[in-house]
């Protein structure tokens, strides 16, 4: 006989399904006591078995008697669809549509033209069954789960709202400086489970969660708009939550990540360091606290916080048994932001071991430097967005080798780069003034976007191959030999001019300006560095071109202005040597320290090398000169 709709069904099978359902619950929890392992592989069979249970129900009409169990198995399965995922997917939360429009198909009405926020307003404010109200609020926690995942913040603190008002009256009041969301969801009252509803994880345990999870998301979202107190406020209040040690840890590392964008590194330091006490493989925590060391100048224990941070990644990651409970809807599957992922990323060994080459490079610790460059180029590249392009890893490498003495094998290193970028720069390259990077790509734009791109790479393999022409050149200068440095330093200046760089008063175009600054300083550095060994030739007029040239690029320069003044005075054009002396001093008192964007790490050797050396006597020697030529030779 068939079945009328909305008709119950035979108590035999409800008491069938009600006896399957509490099965595979009591599987759950001996499978949760066994320990995370076990729970996982049980939660992905459990799966799959609460959902054919929920299949075999919804095969028959809606019907008011069998909807509190039909929602609790409803609610079971979608807690192990989520608990099981990678990631939260929206669209798995189709079950809790599809349970809503069922209640009100048992009530005799309908919602299928309704969104869901406004399916669950209809549903909580038409449906009184008594019955049908804790299985409702649970579905309600699991519906906000799935926003709070996808940071509808906004739907969360409505459904909540309508959950409190179908018990309570008015508005929830939340006091002044309370989080409304977080007030909202600690008022909720969680209904009473009946002894005959098994759940695989309570209501009161996903209360907790999502509690967590909303003031760890908001302070999250805080911290990424630049309201610090209300951040680390937000933070402080997930700290105390219900989380699992590995959670608490990311929640403790973003606390002092807060404090120190709020200037308080000490305070970053008792925040990361209390995260490595709860999860000693919090890594995240490790790299902040080299970075916070760094900010406080504190290098050796910067530098050893990085070793051991190389360290721990180089070794396989244990895995550390969790003392909590094994719950299935978890903080870390509701909190996703792109700072987040910024703040908790974990690095490449590789991005390591390059940081700590850099740091010890930048400290003058030439020696550590070299071993950590030879080491990191010395094994494949993983894919970190800290780390460098493969020539600036080799030049940087030949700086810190020519600095600790090894002038010979930074030669090498150099040519290792020239050779690699061979055939990658065409014979001449010019970048036109009218091609412009569009703020909105369209299709018809792609093409000028692509040419920007080939340009600006071409531009890069040219600085790096004029940059290590120029590191030879200084290397051959450390080893003596003037003419192989001037033939280096020629190579490197060959090189540029397949790049026209623009003239005194001319600015480069805007999409490369970084690129032609890079470019205009190699120049003067080979310029400085070819007229000084002519001046150890005895070529002083080749040398006078050369710093003249120089001045050229960086009017003022006070390397080649000091250079251009003793090649004057070696060619014995004392009184205009005298003048550019006083000119020189006159633009030295204008100048001010700091100016200019930074230079690649390296270039910085290389900018040392070309200083005009303090100790010559070139500056007595020209005021000599003008105290004998003119009683007052600054009037």
């Amino acid at each position: 006989m068939k079945r009328k709709r909305g008709a119950v069904p035979e108590p035999g099978c409800l008491r069938a399904w009600a006896a399957e359902s509490e099965a595979l619950a009591g599987r759950w929890r001996a499978a949760r006591r066994a320990g995370p392992r076990g729970a996982e592989a049980a939660a992905r069979q459990q799966r799959g078995a609460f959902g054919e249970l929920l299949l075999r129900m919804r095969g028959l009409p809606a019907a008011l008697p069998t909807l509190p169990l039909e929602l609790t198995v409803l609610y079971n399965s979608l807690v192990f669809v989520l608990g099981t995922s990678d990631r939260v997917i929206e669209g798995e939360a189709e079950g809790i549509r599809q349970g809503l429009l069922r209640v009100l198909e048992a009530c005799g009405s309908s919602g299928q033209d309704l969104s869901t926020e406004e399916l669950w307003q209809k549903v909580l404010q038409e449906v009184t069954d008594e019955t049908l109200r804790a299985p409702l609020h649970r579905l309600g926690a699991l519906q906000a789960a799935w926003w709070l995942a996808a940071s509808r913040l906004q739907s969360v603190a409505g459904l909540f709202q309508l959950l409190s008002s179908a018990e309570d009256s008015g508005r929830v009041p939340c006091s002044a400086g309370e989080n409304e969301l977080l007030a909202l969801l600690k008022a909720w009252k969680v209904p009473a489970e009946g002894a005959s509803m098994s759940l695989v994880q309570s209501a009161e345990d996903l209360k907790e969660t999502l509690c967590t999870a909303a003031a760890f998301l908001q302070g999250l979202q805080e911290m990424e708009a630049g309201n610090l107190p209300a951040a680390l406020s937000l933070l402080q209040e997930a700290a105390g939550g219900l989380c699992s040690k590995g959670v608490l840890a990311q929640i403790y590392t973003c606390l002092g990540c807060c404090a120190r964008q709020m200037g308080k590194p000490q305070t970053a330091l008792q925040h990361l360091k209390r995260a490595l006490q709860v999860d000693f493989q919090c890594l995240p925590a490790l790299y902040h606290v080299a970075a916070v060391y760094q900010e406080l100048g504190e290098t050796d224990v910067e530098l050893q916080a990085l070793g051991l941070l190389y360290e721990a990644l180089e070794k396989k990651p244990l895995s550390a048994a969790s003392s909590s409970p094994y719950f299935l809807i978890r903080t870390e599957l509701l909190v996703h932001t792109p700072i987040h992922t910024s703040l908790l990323r974990h690095r490449q060994p590789s991005e390591v071991k390059y940081l700590l080459a850099q740091r010890c490079l930048q400290e003058g610790r030439v020696a550590d430097a070299v071993e950590h460059y030879l080491d990191f180029l010395a094994v494949p590249l993983g894919g970190g967005s800290a780390l460098p392009r493969v020539p600036e890893a080799f030049l940087e490498a030949a700086s810190a080798l020519q600095q600790d003495g090894r002038h010979r094998d930074a030669i090498t290193v150099c040519e290792e780069v020239i050779s690699r970028t061979n055939d990658l720069i065409p014979r001449m390259l010019q970048v036109e003034e009218g091609l412009e990077q569009p703020e909105s790509p369209s299709p018809g734009t792609g093409l000028a976007g692509g040419l920007l791109s080939q340009k600006r790479e071409s531009l890069h393999c040219l600085t790096w191959r004029a940059a290590a022409y120029l590191h030879q050149g200084w290397a051959w200068v450390k080893l003596g030999e003037s003419k192989e440095a001037v033939t280096q330093f020629s190579r490197c200046l060959s090189e540029l001019l397949r790049f026209p760089l623009c003239g005194p008063g001319a600015e480069p175009t805007g999409n490369f300006l970084v690129e032609v600054e890079v470019l205009q300083q190699i120049r003067l550095l080979s310029l400085i560095g070819r007229g000084t060994q002519f001046l150890e030739l005895g070529k002083h007029k080749e040398a006078l071109l050369d710093f003249h040239y120089g001045l050229q690029v960086s009017p003022g320069d006070p390397a080649a202005a000091s250079y251009l003044v003793q090649a004057l005075w070696k060619l014995n054009r004392k009184q205009e040597a005298a003048a550019q002396w006083q000119k020189h001093l006159a633009r030295e008192d204008g100048q001010q320290e700091g100016q200019g964007r930074p230079l690649p790490l390296y270039l910085v050797s290389c900018v040392k090398q070309a200083a005009f050396p303090q100790g010559e006597s070139l500056a007595s020697s020209v005021q000599d000169y003008l105290r004998t030529t003119s009683p007052d030779p600054f009037s």
